[in-house]
């Protein structure tokens, strides 16, 4: 069903608008890299004419072990972050792990992301739609798609109605996600776009011991399946290298995997919107 339209920097997510894509690193592993990367992607999207959003992170808060890779911190990951929009013009998405770093991120980026195990805290969902940028509830792992608008009641408690929802895979079993496809028309039910995290929902949570596992050969099949389902939006972590990437590599897609599988994506969108 047609949601609400969530204007993000120079692009809209919902509605009867466009296939949207939310991709970059899992994690600023270097500026050089970062820009590489968004620069890749940004050529990609205008050559394609898609509505693109970059996202990395500055801290990943919730590793598997207390030896991985974390990324660079608040400070300088948001002075790369903002060099990237500055210079690329791209619109910039990021996750904050705390309520303190909401105003301070939310300075920088034109989307903040509430992840997926913070969900249900209630002081970072309200700070972080208090700055009145839109916000990306990422949907726990732990959550049925009907429990989220309890999480969107609170974003909205502060007046803030940009929204957005992101479907991630739920927890089957031990070191293992799965992804029922309902679970987008049932949250595109509260009104708000629904994003398909093609990506983290192939993770082995914990997989591999000291970090997570991940099954990149099956993003493709789920990713069709979810916009099959109707999504509006399309987030994949991506890589000029996944296979020597500092944080969530086994589940991350290649530059030009990424490139192939957008450009069926968007078809299979068309598609399905002539069919409605």
């Amino acid at each position: 069903m047609p949601t609400k339209e969530i204007k993000i920097g120079n692009v809209t997510i919902g509605g009867q608008q466009p296939l949207a894509f939310i991709a970059g690193p899992c994690v600023i592993e270097s500026e050089e890299i970062t820009l590489r990367i968004a620069g890749k992607l940004r050529e990609y999207s205008k050559k394609q004419n898609i509505p693109l959003i970059f996202k990395s992170s500055y801290d990943k808060a919730n590793r598997t072990s207390v030896n991985s890779f974390r990324g660079p911190g608040i400070t300088e990951g948001l002075r790369v972050l903002r060099r990237v929009k500055e210079e690329l013009k791209v619109s910039i998405l990021t996750d904050i792990h705390s309520a303190e770093e909401a105003e301070k991120a939310a300075d920088v980026v034109d989307v903040l992301q509430i992840p997926a195990f913070l969900c249900r805290q209630t002081d970072i969902i309200v700070a972080a739609a208090k700055t009145g940028k839109p916000v990306n509830i990422k949907k726990g792992q732990f959550l049925s798609p009907h429990d989220v608008k309890n999480t969107i009641d609170k974003a909205r408690s502060t007046g803030n109605e940009n929204i957005i929802i992101t479907e991630r895979g739920v927890s089957f079993g031990y070191n293992n996600l799965v992804v029922d496809m309902r679970s987008v028309p049932i949250m595109q039910g509260f009104g708000y776009p629904v994003v398909y995290d093609a990506t983290h929902s192939v993770q082995l949570p914990g997989g591999l011991g000291s970090c997570s596992g991940g099954q990149r050969e099956l993003i493709g099949p789920l990713a069709r399946a979810a916009v099959a389902a109707g999504c509006d939006a399309v987030f994949m972590e991506v890589h000029e290298d996944p296979d020597k990437a500092l944080c969530d590599g086994p589940n991350m897609l290649g530059l030009e995997s990424f490139f192939e599988l957008a450009k069926r994506l968007v078809e299979l969108n068309q598609l399905v919107k002539r069919w409605e």
